[in-house]
């Protein structure tokens, strides 16, 4: 028996070696992917040239938005949007629109984020003029009717042109909040 044992004695380091290789190479290999896809960074759905409302407790339209396409990865429950229109309505004045070239919507749709070519047009109404923003970046909340953005930011109206880092615009109180390096150039109205 003892010579059986013996015999089988240079092997053990073998079998070891042998099992530390296969653990190491279990280490080193990527995961898997799962056959549910839930590791892929794939969309489960697009929609082209596509419109939503919301509803206020009144049944009127609150706000819409609207884009050339929506795609979204269930991964990350992400949602993306290639030219997303924003459209805020009000029952005392004309609506704001909010476009951009690119954009996001939250998981749970109550924020919308969008990048690239941002402009906001608040159209003139009884003594206010029309405002215009421009930026590259605006954080929106509609349900809010709030947007703001850390970004470079110029706003332009009638007769005033301003240029800011950062934003906080309300659009139910009609207020700005520029944050920061405001540089602002005024034209008197020529009569």
């Amino acid at each position: 028996m003892k010579e059986r044992l013996l015999s089988w004695l240079p092997l053990i380091p073998l079998l070891l070696l042998l099992a530390a290789t296969y653990w190491l190479n279990k280490q080193v290999q990527p995961a898997s992917a799962s056959p549910s896809g839930k590791l892929r960074h794939d969309p489960d759905y697009m929609l082209g040239n596509f419109t939503a409302t919301s509803l206020d407790s009144q049944g009127k339209i609150r706000f819409t938005i609207s884009a050339q396409k929506m795609w979204h990865y269930p991964d990350d429950d992400s949602t993306h949007i290639d030219n997303p229109l924003l459209v805020s309505m009000f029952a005392d004045r004309p609506p704001i629109r909010t476009s951009a070239l690119r954009g996001a919507i939250s998981s749970k749709g109550d924020e919308v984020f969008l990048y690239d070519d941002v402009v906001i047009v608040s159209p003139a109404y009884g003594k206010h003029s029309t405002r215009t923003f421009s930026t590259d970046y605006l954080h929106v909340v509609p349900d809010n009717d709030i947007a703001d953005t850390d970004h470079l930011v110029t706003m332009v109206d009638a007769n005033t042109t301003m240029r800011a880092v950062g934003m906080e615009l309300n659009n139910k109180t009609r207020t700005v909040n520029l944050l920061s390096r405001v540089k602002s150039t005024y034209e008197p109205v020529k009569k």
